[in-house]
């Protein structure tokens, strides 16, 4: 099941706080693939948050929308294997 929110707080471990639009409260770590790419997630950013049936309380962001007005990324030199 997935579900959207607004990540409202950002806690050790990699995990966040989500605001569901259900008003539910979750705790939601990043998703491998978002980890691999390096995409960054910020209080107040909207996701898409796949939830687990046997614990409503977790979950996992999968997608996090753009936010308007921010323009492309810009890559940084860094190291390439």
């Amino acid at each position: 099941m997935t579900l959207e929110g607004q990540i409202d707080e950002i806690l050790p471990d990699g995990r966040f706080g989500v605001m569901l639009d259900n008003e539910h409260r979750i705790i939601a770590y990043t998703a491998g693939k978002m980890r691999r790419f390096r995409i960054r997630s910020v209080v107040g950013d909207r996701v898409h948050v796949e939830m687990t049936p046997y614990d409503l309380s977790k979950g996992r962001i999968i997608f996090r929308e753009r936010t308007p007005g921010q323009g492309p990324a810009v890559r940084r030199g860094g190291v390439r294997r």
